[in-house]
């Protein structure tokens, strides 16, 4: 067998060697998506409400570009309160307004609003309360500090008189005024859980080895709680909805003429319309159960396959 034999087995041979080595290691240790994947599967429920959650939030974002809010909203007598799958699909209400559009317009703003609200609330409370756990002492006291007053505000009170001095008001407007009130639950979560890993071996050893401060909080403890963020962010995320839904129902939501959930819940007020014109108002409410629920399932597994993820890492 000539040389050039002998270095072309060779070189084959590394090849496979490092082929093999590199799938054994994959193997090993999965990717954070295959174990996330692997949690979906494992728990058909959370996997089907995955998938209602995907389906519906596409559908809604896409149906609303081709829907004219103005012409949707206005109202035609002539076909007030037609029934479900006769001219129109899902009736229409008091004003002759399409039932259909107006769940998918209100879905949109709804979910739009429960996802900017929870982005921007949580950001805050997480950096708040991570910061707060980490320095305690005099900062950790003026924080909460802060953080007592705000809490002895009538949020809900405020957020109505906010809404109604405001002219002009929008979606925009009203997430920012709702992310102004709602990130305290989240800081003091994330504080409480900060007060106890700052304390633990690996936080004093980066201090002593001279990293950032910035790095121990956001590379090293954050990573650790990562579960708890996650838990926290999805129950968050599902009670934000209800927070715009509840106030669109006590009518210091969105403005008139703007679709929502809650305004479309409120037709329940009407006696009549609880039995006779349920259409109006019960559809609206099946779909906050069903995405609420969706949006626990979804969060119970992400958090298990973070815990997952973080034992493996340990490993």
């Amino acid at each position: 067998m000539s040389q050039n034999q002998l270095n072309r087995q060779s070189s084959i041979s590394e090849e496979d060697l490092a082929r093999l080595s590199k799938e054994a290691e994959q193997e090993a240790t999965p990717s954070s998506l295959r174990i996330v994947w692997n949690e979906f599967k494992a728990d058909r429920p959370a996997l089907f409400a995955l998938v209602i959650m995907v389906i519906f939030i596409l559908f809604v974002m896409i149906a609303s570009l081709f829907i004219n809010q103005g012409q949707a909203m206005a109202t035609n007598i002539m076909d007030s309160y037609d029934k479900p799958f006769t001219q129109f699909f899902l009736g229409t209400d008091q004003g002759g307004r399409s039932i259909a559009k107006q769940l998918i317009l209100g879905s949109r703003n709804s979910i739009g609003i429960a996802i900017g609200l929870t982005i921007i609330s949580s950001t805050f409370g997480i950096c708040y309360g991570l910061i707060a756990g980490y320095f305690g002492g005099i900062v950790d006291n003026v924080m909460m500090r802060i953080y007592d007053f705000m809490l002895m505000l009538p949020i809900t009170l405020f957020i109505i008189v906010l809404v109604t001095i405001i002219p002009n008001y929008n979606v925009v407007t009203l997430t920012l005024i709702l992310s102004s009130f709602y990130w305290m639950g989240t800081s003091r979560l994330i504080r409480a859980r900060t007060l106890s890993e700052s304390k633990k071996d690996y936080v004093a050893a980066s201090k002593t080895s001279g990293t950032s401060t910035f790095k121990i909080i956001f590379r090293e403890i954050m990573p650790n709680i990562s579960s708890l963020i996650i838990v926290d962010t999805m129950l968050s995320f599902a009670e934000n909805i209800g927070v715009e839904t509840g106030l669109s129902y006590l009518g210091f939501g969105l403005p008139t003429n703007t679709p929502s959930l809650g305004t479309m819940i409120a037709n329940a007020n009407d006696p009549s319309s609880i039995t006779e014109y349920w259409w109006t108002w019960l559809l609206a409410a099946v779909e906050i159960i069903i995405l609420t629920l969706s949006i626990s399932y979804i969060g119970q597994v992400i958090r298990r396959a973070t815990d997952a993820s973080q034992r493996l890492g340990d490993d």
